[in-house]
């Protein structure tokens, strides 16, 4: 049989670990090969060397396919197709846009020139050594050349062109190939394909290492946390947003993440607690959605597109953490300020009216909230007359006599 795995996405660390074990598995089931059907915009160099390294390296035939219709082959890509024992795309794909992407700032001058000498370098050596079209590869970097599928083949950077899987593996019957143990002729006729696919754990951790899942990640993470100091023992927000923000920082340890950003995006959230505690209307709001924007722009500190955390994601992520803090938060925070409405503290200062006479060190009864409390006061106050309530000593009330402006909160009911 024919082991088949499925490359497709960003070039990162989880990818390396798929390709690592489809290697390892197609070794263990002594498979014939192992065909990798690639479509990727590229990705990360670590993660780019460390898979060409893997089929290098590899004791069974690797095979790199770029496929379906519509793919595309790019930047890491390349690297991974021309490692490959024999390489081949379908129709309608493409290959090449090899350039090395400036992490951070703009690289120029001499650190340029190191980097693309030294990516060009690799592929070069990396084409030699498959013999394919090396004047071609270091194009790839330098000038970002790209082409189709039939001119890969006319160019000698790839070996076959086929139009699906099962042509595909007619076409490497009987070809020879050298493995770095052994030279081996193909045997496909008649083979059946088996495919290796990603497990569960490849496939998460490949989705969180999404620039924008891992920006999401940091901000349910951020709400979480600070909704549960505002609610001490809700327990599910503090949960969630640790087990977000833990995920969070993991897809941060795969992708070039700019720390600067992550700073920037903390001190946003910040600037939106104090204007919830102290409003300002208007100056820490303002530096609250300068500071998270800023940050979140400045996350991912690398300039490929398919690496950049999208603009819409941004935009919904700020205008709703600004809404949130600005408006929910302060409810929150107005409601744990309000004045009590119940016991001694929620008394003091109502209105009640005196239904037994209070005389001068001598105890009463005044009817308040639906309640008849003892009372004394400093003076004399007759029957049916307002009183407002200084405090209360016990099950006793201070009071004094009051003309107010409202309606009488005590209302006996018979």
């Amino acid at each position: 049989h024919i082991s088949v795995a499925k490359l497709e996405g960003v070039i990162h660390p989880p990818a390396a670990e798929y390709v690592l074990r489809a290697i390892e598995q197609s070794e263990k089931d002594k498979s014939e090969c192992l065909i990798i059907e690639l479509d990727t915009p590229g990705g990360l160099d670590d993660a780019m060397r460390e898979i060409t390294k893997l089929i290098l390296n590899a004791k069974i035939p690797v095979i790199v396919y770029v496929h379906p219709s519509g793919a595309r082959c790019a930047s890491a890509g390349v690297f991974i197709l021309l490692s490959a024992h024999i390489a081949a795309m379908t129709p309608g794909t493409n290959v090449g846009a090899a350039h090395p992407v400036a992490m951070g700032q703009k690289i120029e001058g001499e650190m340029k020139d190191k980097v693309e000498n030294d990516a060009v370098a690799y592929i070069k050596s990396i084409a030699k050594k498959r013999g394919k079209n090396v004047k071609w590869a270091e194009e790839a970097v330098r000038k970002s050349v790209s082409v189709t599928d039939e001119e890969a083949l006319e160019l000698g950077i790839i070996d076959i062109r086929a139009n699906n899987l099962q042509e595909l593996v007619d076409s490497l019957d009987g070809r020879s190939v050298a493995t770095e143990t052994d030279t081996l002729i193909l045997h496909t006729k008649g083979s059946t394909t088996k495919s290796i696919e990603s497990t569960f754990k490849e496939r998460f951790f490949s989705k969180i290492a999404n620039p924008t899942i891992a920006y999401i990640l940091l901000m349910l993470g951020l709400w979480g946390i600070i909704l549960e100091f505002s609610h001490p023992g809700a327990t599910f927000p503090g949960v969630f947003g640790g087990i977000s923000l833990i995920l969070a920082f993991y897809s941060f340890h795969l992708l070039p993440i700019n720390y600067a950003g992550v700073g920037l995006i903390i001190l946003g959230f910040g600037l939106f607690i104090l204007e919830a505690i102290t409003p300002t209307y208007g100056p820490l709001s303002i530096g609250g959605v300068a500071s998270l924007t800023l940050g979140s722009i400045m996350l991912v500190r690398v300039k490929a597109e398919f690496l950049q955390i999208d603009r819409i994601a941004i935009i919904i992520a700020v205008v709703l953490t600004g809404s949130f803090f600005v408006f929910v938060l302060y409810k929150i925070f107005s409601t744990m300020k309000r004045k009590p409405i119940t016991g001694k503290r929620g008394l003091t200062g109502q209105i009640g009216v005196v239904r037994e006479k209070i005389e001068l060190n001598k105890e009463g009864k005044v009817f308040i909230v639906g309640e008849w409390w003892n009372a004394i006061a400093d003076e004399t106050i007759e029957v049916g007359e307002k009183v407002k309530i200084i405090a209360i000593e016990g099950l006793t009330m201070k009071v004094s006599k009051s003309v107010p402006t409202q309606n009488v909160s005590g209302i006996e009911h018979k």
